[in-house]
């Protein structure tokens, strides 16, 4: 008889552990709030009119149309009944033999509300296309706003220079040289600054000096202002006030600042280890049931080489997702399973055109050769070959023309 899975969550680890596992030995459940897979790391561009939503997302019916052994459901996680192997969701109750929680991570606003609710977040292709509409339209604002008026709507301010904080900023200084100027003739871009606040010394801390220096002195020289060792201490739809206690006027602020864990009821607090990450064993199995598990983001698993738990990227998730698909089958075949063990492959940022950085573990280098690797190993990371081709030749435009036509507007007129 199949045993019964429920897979809460279809990204990174959510997709590659269904895919992975027997469907002569499973019949799984796989529940989201949205009903499609999205490729997080190209977000940004999304947000800075460079690809179409759709070129990163792909409809989670359709990844498994040939799997007869998925049911799907569009709904929310509402608690888990692990001693009686049963979830509550928004669409009801539903009995598990294992439970794979693969939910990943939201926006960490750090407890403050206010904040929360006046900058933008950029953890869904929703998200990415609010992000664009705002851009968009402030710049439509802009050319009947009054002197007053333009210098917040001329303040772009990015919390948080890890990866995306610096993707972003690369992204709208390049837009700002090429193509805003084209487009609105009248206003005056020299006006328009990028601003990009980082807490620790660093830009991109997480990795290597030569990345840091290298990406600061990108940003630089492409005009973004760079404010390290500064906190945002508030934010309210209007102005944002640091902790050195100066302020800044702007109608835009986004927040990529850190991530935290959704909170699951059901999960007894003391398995729960810091940024709400579920502690796991090496075979991504929680500590307090040996039938619910959890991979990737949401995971906090403990090695020798990461005593302080996984960095939360891709390449972890899908590694993990795997993994675990693998020892189920193992499981069930009587076979015995195997550790988790993270080999790192290395982390990478673009910061623009022909600027990248790269971390390997036997070499580190920047450069157009850096930016051609970051786009190979992204192209690769995309699901559908269509998509892979629809993307590459989209980057190929754009690197050849300076622009795209994909500046679109997308609200409804009729609520102005």
């Amino acid at each position: 008889m199949k045993q019964k899975i429920i897979v809460i969550g279809a990204g990174f680890a959510g997709i590659q552990f269904v895919r992975k596992l027997d469907e002569k030995l499973f019949d799984i459940l796989l529940i989201d709030k949205i009903n499609h897979h999205q490729f997080q790391p190209l977000f940004y561009q999304v947000a800075t009119s460079q690809i179409e939503p759709s070129s990163i997302s792909f409809p989670i019916r359709h990844i498994f149309k040939n799997k007869s052994n998925v049911r799907i459901r569009l709904a929310t996680l509402r608690s888990i009944d692990a001693p009686n192997r049963k979830i509550t969701t928004s669409i009801g109750d539903f009995e598990y033999d294992y439970l794979v929680i693969a939910t990943g991570c939201k926006t960490n606003f750090f407890g403050n509300k206010e904040i929360e609710t006046h900058a933008f977040s950029l953890k869904s292709t929703y998200n990415s296309i609010t992000i664009r509409n705002h851009i968009l339209q402030t710049f439509e604002k802009i050319l009947s706003a009054s002197e007053n008026e333009k210098e917040g709507l001329f303040n772009l301010v990015i919390v948080g220079a890890g990866p995306t904080g610096v993707e972003l900023a690369g992204a709208f200084a390049e837009i700002k040289k090429n193509i805003l100027p084209k487009d609105y003739p009248r206003i005056d871009f020299s006006q328009f600054k990028i601003i990009l606040i980082e807490g620790s010394k660093f830009t991109l801390s997480n990795m290597s000096d030569n990345a840091r220096k290298t990406s600061k002195k990108y940003l630089e020289k492409m005009g973004a202002t760079i404010l390290t060792e500064v906190f945002v201490k508030n934010y309210d739809g209007h102005l944002l006030t640091l902790s050195n206690q100066s302020t800044i006027k702007t109608e835009t602020v986004i927040w990529a600042a850190g991530v935290i864990g959704e909170t699951i009821p059901g999960i007894p607090v003391e398995n729960i280890a810091r940024g709400n990450r579920i502690i796991v064993d090496r075979m991504n199995k929680s500590k307090f049931n040996d039938t619910v598990f959890a991979v990737g983001d949401i995971a906090y698993m403990e090695t020798p080489k990461y005593p302080n738990g996984h960095p939360q990227v891709a390449n972890v998730a899908i590694n993990q997702a795997i993994n675990l698909a693998k020892n189920m089958n193992r499981l069930q075949k009587g076979k015995k399973t195997k550790l988790f063990e993270y080999k790192d492959m290395g982390s990478l940022a673009t910061i623009g055109r022909n600027k990248a950085v790269v971390d390997f573990p036997f070499v580190k280098f920047k450069g157009y050769f850096a930016w051609l690797i970051w786009m190979f190993l992204h192209l690769m990371l995309i699901l559908s070959v269509r998509n892979k081709l629809i993307i590459f030749i989209n980057w190929a435009l754009e690197y050849v023309t300076k622009d795209t036509s994909l500046r679109l507007i997308l609200t409804d007129s009729e609520k102005k």
